[in-house]
């Protein structure tokens, strides 16, 4: 019990230092008073004030078909790729170019990534005059760091699959893509479920590379928050802020439990 109890001291300190500016700010979202730090009483109207916003509707409107159309591609790209590198008799020098390629965007920096895609779609104008920044480019920049993500959960869901059910439909001379539609992809689901839900909420939280590629007819969420402290933060933003921080909260529940079931399975 006590050699436990400075570990439990460490462990609840890290949480309420990472969950307590969130939990002000959703205090301050039901809190009557527009400006100050000063507790007025409790109100949900920049709830509603937030919800009849149009400029919000929009940005949010935008968040969410981005996240929704670059996790798709994702997922079916990050998926193939898991299956590409799991299940092709690589050599391993080229196995170990691969996977760096893929951890590349995991461990590179948002901000040299961006600059990067930045120099890639000002190539490509120059190109095509058609090719414009906007939703299309910001789609395909959130794919471009999305694909490693899903790759790397369905790549672990992979490795932890018994070889026997491979070699047993084998045996029973299933063709390919019976063995894919009937095993296999039954058996990843829960992980390719998983790395889906981390891209969506990766991308919806993307501040950095969206703000560099956007367009003025594609502004996310996280880009009017950003844009809202030129103004000073409004009550608006905190309940805004704090729908966010729910919505990926709720995600992040839903792939933690997608995830034992995949341990469990």
């Amino acid at each position: 019990m006590t050699r436990g109890l400075p570990r439990a001291l460490v462990a609840y300190s890290c949480l309420i230092l990472l969950y307590l500016p969130c939990l002000a700010v959703a205090a301050f979202s039901v809190n009557k008073a527009r400006f100050g730090l000063n507790w007025k009483g409790f109100t949900l109207m920049w709830y509603q004030k937030l919800f009849e916003n149009e400029i919000i509707f929009e940005a949010a409107v935008n968040s969410l078909i981005l996240a929704a159309i670059s996790t798709v591609i994702a997922t079916v790209i990050g998926t193939a790729l898991a299956l590409g590198l799991e299940r092709t008799a690589w050599p391993k020098n080229a196995l170990r170019l691969f996977e760096t390629v893929v951890n590349i965007p995991v461990v590179i920096p948002d901000i040299i990534m961006a600059v990067a895609l930045v120099f890639a779609f000002s190539f490509l104008k120059r190109l095509s005059s058609v090719f414009e920044l906007g939703m299309g480019a910001l789609i395909i920049a959130h794919v471009t760091f999305q694909i490693s993500f899903v790759t790397l959960v369905v790549r672990g869901r992979l490795a932890s699959l018994n070889p026997e059910t491979r070699e047993a439909a084998i045996d029973l001379f299933a063709s390919r893509i019976y063995h894919f539609r009937r095993v296999t992809f039954p058996l990843i689901l829960p992980g390719v479920m998983t790395g889906a839900m981390l891209a969506f909420t990766l991308s919806l939280d993307d501040f950095i590379i969206s703000f560099f590629i956007h367009g003025p007819e594609s502004v996310t969420l996280p880009i009017y928050i950003f844009s809202s402290l030129k103004r000073g933060l409004t009550p608006e933003t905190n309940a805004l802020s704090t729908v966010i921080s729910l919505f990926t909260v709720i995600l992040a529940l839903l792939a933690e439990r997608l995830t034992r079931v995949k341990a469990n399975s």
